[in-house]
């Protein structure tokens, strides 16, 4: 008995270690870079006018009510927040500790079914994809979102794979009510998602199982399997406990407005119609998919080779049918976003994890290594890639001329000089240490089939890793330096210039113009998105500050050909400025000694 456990125990020992190594992973670099707008700026702003207001059950932006998502999100900031004080490592500890929950859930349903190493390699696979590092380390909603949905569709195949008593009941009930505590928070998350992405793929696989047998019957064997999953009171109990409250107390607070701005809004709307431009052709997730899943892309050959093996297997036909239900059903989605399909990278990372430890030391012909082979490839290369697509975005905005007012400012900042000489040095040795790693790697492949393939393993994981560690630490903050920097900077200069007396408050800050939420946060207060009053500070364009002011002048009594407003700061695409409204000389006096006492305007 000594001797059989002596394996599971260092089996144990290793996957410890490896949760380990990776949660060290997911924390690093979490405040390199300066929160970036629209949705970290907005989410981080709205738990700070949460805890600001002490109001725990609605959020605000900018002193809006703010319907996009429920709660909980907003919920595990402000107790980072407390916990670490008010800065991106606090707000986006959560999403790094749900993106590591995440691949760790992942792993352990593997390791259980398929071995230890495939369960380490479709955890890899998970959390060093870049879909999966970017989310994991964004103050928004959508890795923690993303965590609820593995554990209860996972969940969900665990009560589906015991079957029931034959007498309509589960063999062992807790796998369903574990489910429905993970749907719940789900919901307490981001909404109707956290329902629709297991619930499609229960009826799916359950419809594909009662088909097998033939069409006769279909229905009968159908309700048979669904019978003991959606007949089960206290799972329906422990779901109604942890969502139906918040739910009903945002109905009764805000009433239609609720309904309006969060159901039909932010749920229906979005799919039904395209939301703040963000449209994209049927075949936009295929093409984002490699892109996503880089650089472990190429297990995908592998994956799509052998579907048809996969279909005829009951857990890898889940699994299909819930990555196929996601790309499929998102694909009609009038509103397309990048982390949408993420959605299906649970189901995605185990079919790949599988076949990366199949993989890891097999020989044969070239064709069966041609998968291997771009994979090292893209472990070698994603260094350099990340700042050669960084490269031909800003020479495709030089050579371009806006079409769009909405995207003038991100012309603004990205277009302009920047040195890129520092991240290429590093990531060239970043792709040497990786190419080190691979060719190693290659070498034991070519010995023996069946032999120990362990260290291609561990090292191929490794390469990924640096990957990881060169686009958190290089990468990341490089981009937050061009399109976040003025934002964070121009915000700490108004918060200095904003320190009334004692017994009067602040004076107020505006955004004209304007959405980006960051600027509110670092400013410490709400920024109304309105043109601004006599005295108050504003954040503008500076391509629009001109022809805002002359309208808002001719609208509020400015003298043709005046100057009502002062220019205080300025930084790349943005300047802050001070609204006078009218000239100084028919200003009263204190207006006029305020006028005369701003600061001159700095570049």
């Amino acid at each position: 008995m000594t001797a059989q456990r002596q394996p599971l125990r260092s089996a144990r020992w290793v996957f410890v270690l490896w949760a380990a190594l990776l949660l060290g992973l997911q924390v690093q670099g979490l405040g390199d870079a300066a929160l970036f707008d629209v949705d970290e700026g907005a989410f981080s702003e709205a738990t700070r006018e949460m805890l600001a207001s002490g109001d725990w059950g609605h959020t605000t932006l900018n002193g809006e009510p703010r319907f996009d998502k429920p709660m909980l999100t907003y919920w595990l900031q402000a107790a980072s927040v407390r916990a670490f004080g008010l800065d991106e490592w606090a707000l986006r500890l959560p999403s790094a500790l749900a993106s590591w929950a995440w691949a760790v859930a992942l792993a352990w349903f593997a390791w259980q079914r398929w071995g230890l190493r495939a369960g380490i390699a479709a955890g890899s696979v998970l959390a060093t994809c870049a879909g999966v590092m970017l989310i994991g380390r964004a103050a928004t909603a959508d890795a923690l979102l993303n965590l609820w949905l593995c554990l209860a569709t996972l969940d969900l195949w665990r009560a589906l794979e015991q079957g029931d008593d034959g007498r309509g009941r589960l063999i062992d009930s807790r796998p369903l009510r574990r489910c429905a505590v993970w749907i719940g928070l789900g919901l307490l998350t981001k909404g109707p998602v956290a329902v629709l992405v297991p619930g499609a793929t229960l009826l799916l696989w359950t419809g594909a199982e009662a088909l097998q047998a033939g069409h006769q019957g279909a229905g009968q064997r159908l309700w048979q399997r669904l019978r003991p999953l959606l007949a089960d009171p206290p799972a329906w109990a422990l779901l109604l406990a942890i969502a139906l409250p918040w739910y009903v107390y945002a109905l009764q607070r805000h009433g239609m407005a609720f309904v309006d701005g969060f159901f039909w809004r932010h749920n229906l709307q979005r799919y039904g119609g395209t939301l703040e431009g963000h449209a994209g052709a049927w075949f936009y997730y295929l093409l984002l998919l490699p892109l996503l899943l880089f650089p472990w892309s190429a297990l995908l050959l592998p994956v799509l080779g052998r579907w048809r093996e996969a279909w005829r297997q009951p857990l890898p036909r889940f699994l299909l049918l819930w990555a196929g239900f996601v790309l499929v059903f998102f694909s009609g989605s009038g509103t397309k976003l990048p982390h949408y399909l993420l959605y299906g990278f649970t189901p995605l990372a185990l079919l790949a994890g599988r076949e990366l430890a199949r993989r890891t030391a097999q020989g044969g012909t070239a064709l069966a290594r041609l998968p291997r082979t771009l994979l090292a490839l893209s472990l070698v290369a994603s260094p350099a890639l990340g700042i050669a697509v960084t490269e031909l975005v800003r020479q495709g905005l030089r050579a371009q001329k806006p079409a769009a007012d909405a995207y003038t400012l991100q012309h603004a900042l990205l277009a302009a000089p920047a040195p890129t000489l520092g991240l290429w040095l590093t990531a060239i040795g970043v792709g040497m240490l990786a190419w080190m790693l691979c060719v190693s790697s290659s070498a034991d492949a070519a010995e023996p089939a069946g032999s120990p393939d362990s260290r291609w393993f561990g090292r191929a994981a490794l390469a990924g890793a640096l990957g990881v560690l060169f686009h958190v630490h290089g990468l990341l903050p490089w981009w937050a330096d061009r399109l976040q920097a003025p934002v964070q900077t121009l915000a700490r200069q108004a918060r200095a210039l904003n320190h009334p007396p004692a017994n009067r408050p602040p004076a107020t800050v505006v955004q004209w113009g304007l959405h980006l939420p960051s600027f509110a946060l670092y400013l410490g207060q709400a920024c109304p998105r309105r043109a601004p009053q006599a005295g108050e500070l504003a954040l503008v364009r500076s391509d629009q500050l001109h022809a805002l002011a002359e309208r808002h002048g001719n609208a509020t009594g400015a003298a043709p050909g005046s100057r009502p407003w002062q220019a205080l700061y300025s930084q790349p695409g943005l300047t802050l400025i001070r609204w006078i409204g009218v000239p100084p000389d028919t200003q009263p006096a204190t207006a006029l000694a305020t006028w005369q006492a701003g600061p001159n305007e700095h570049r």
